[in-house]
């Protein structure tokens, strides 16, 4: 199953801003369980919706005031997809 990894900056230590969350709370809504991290967030996503889900984080993260965000794929086998 591919693996996402995200960051979404701006950073504010201890205050994770709007644009940090909602992507998060955009993929809970989806059923997706994402591990919540301080620097960044993961999840695993079947292939079938990997396309679907990356774009829910852009979306959420840029309406609510990202400046950056930063995004890995890994395939299911380790690989990058």
């Amino acid at each position: 199953m591919p693996r996402l990894d995200f960051t979404v900056e701006p950073f504010h230590e201890g205050r994770p801003g709007a644009h940090v969350t909602a992507p998060v709370e955009a993929l809970t809504a989806r059923g997706v369980d994402v591990d919540f991290g301080a620097f960044g967030s993961s999840c695993e996503v079947d292939a079938e919706s990997i396309a679907e889900v990356v774009a829910d984080v852009v979306r959420s993260a840029f309406a609510n005031g990202a400046t950056r965000l930063t995004i890995e794929v890994a395939g299911g086998d380790g690989e990058a997809a």
